[in-house]
């Protein structure tokens, strides 16, 4: 499976947060999972940092993605373009922006946040 990971979960598998759901972490070992995240994460981690919103490194924590293993997706113009067209079910730009990505790049969207399902796209409610 092709997954994609919204920030929270990304954060915590990286650091081992007991928060991380069961079912999260069952998806990310799995075998066959080709796992990715985005650089979108690292943005809003970096902002969330500024506004003293997060203690996380974001340096660290790019590091860590590139220890991981996981794939590191960019923001394409397509992605760019993509967001217009998504309906306003959520005003987080970041989450938005993950939502252009997971339906372009036909990933599954690996998310705690429940109010994503009103997307079409892919996902996994952990």
């Amino acid at each position: 499976m092709n997954l994609l990971l919204d920030t929270h979960v990304l954060l915590w598998w990286l650091f081992d947060d007991r928060r991380l759901p069961r079912r999260a972490r069952l998806l990310i070992e799995a075998p066959e999972a080709n796992v990715q995240t985005s650089v979108v994460s690292l943005w809003e981690t970096s902002i969330k940092v500024a506004l003293k919103r997060a203690a996380a490194d974001p340096l660290e924590l790019y590091h860590a993605i590139l220890d991981s293993g996981f794939g590191l997706l960019s923001i394409a113009p397509l992605h760019a373009v993509a967001v217009a067209s998504l309906p306003r079910h959520h005003g987080d730009p970041f989450d938005r922006m993950l939502i252009a990505q997971a339906q372009a790049e036909r990933l599954t969207l690996v998310t705690h946040d429940r109010t994503l399902a009103a997307y079409e796209v892919a996902m996994e409610i952990v």
